[in-house]
């Protein structure tokens, strides 16, 4: 595991911290999470872009499913 260091406004690192408190979890473990929605979208983007070229309509559709159940 590594670690990393953002910098980030006061405002943005607060509003963070009490998403995180209301959430009843760690800053760390909001941005482990942040993080892997982030990664997912983007993913399933890429896989959605690479399905249209291909021309596989149904395939970009259970694509698009896939982001509908994770709310994105």
């Amino acid at each position: 595991m590594s670690t990393l260091s953002v910098r980030l406004p006061d405002d943005i690192s607060d509003r963070l911290k009490s998403l995180a408190s209301s959430r009843h979890i760690s800053l760390n473990k909001l941005m482990y999470e942040l993080s892997t929605r982030a990664l997912v979208e983007e993913e399933a983007k890429q896989q959605f872009l690479a399905a249209q070229l291909r021309g596989s309509r149904k395939r970009g559709l259970k694509l698009l499913d896939k982001l509908d159940v994770l709310g994105l």
